[in-house]
């Protein structure tokens, strides 16, 4: 019996682990995104060019997803307006696009509340030498405010979004 529960374990595992991190469609050589929309509610990044959209993708998000990031160490994503203003490909995860959070709007409030804005916050993938959770990151909200993708994801973005491009994250 044991043997049995092993080897099915053993073939969800590795069914799981085809789905985590097949393919998807990529989107054509030479698209350029002009906007990035976050709807936190649905846990979705979706990438836009003149308006219409190119492409969505399924995020996860701060451990505390509900509500507008109020404090450094709320592990709350911010909600807002902000520009994706420079790329880190140095980072603990595989690659960064920064997030212009706090904004002053955002600094006055912390201020107000006696307390950090916080800040550091990116669009990245998975830390490093965890690539091969793929998709099955999704499970869970667990960063500290950032938003995630899978890694063949995040290098799509760091190919397709220019640094200045504006993103809106909504509630």
């Amino acid at each position: 019996m044991v043997r049995r529960l092993v080897a099915l374990f053993a073939v969800v595992a590795a069914a799981l682990g085809g789905w985590a991190n097949a393919p998807t469609s990529a989107l054509p050589a030479g698209t350029v995104a002009d906007s990035v929309v976050v709807r936190k509610a649905d846990r979705r990044l979706d990438l836009y060019r003149d308006g219409e959209r190119l492409k969505t993708y399924v995020v996860s998000l701060g451990r505390n997803p509900t509500g507008d990031k109020v404090r450094e160490g709320d592990a709350r994503t911010p909600e807002g307006r902000y520009v994706l203003d420079y790329r880190n490909p140095q980072s603990g995860y595989h690659r960064a696009l920064h997030i212009s959070y706090p904004s002053a709007d955002d600094r006055a409030e912390a201020e107000r509340l006696g307390v950090s804005p916080g800040g550091d916050l990116m669009l990245h993938g998975l830390r490093n030498g965890f690539g091969g959770v793929g998709r099955a990151h999704r499970a869970v909200d667990w960063t500290l405010g950032c938003v995630a993708l899978t890694n063949a994801e995040i290098e799509e973005l760091w190919r397709v979004v220019p640094d200045g491009t504006p993103i809106t994250i909504l509630p």
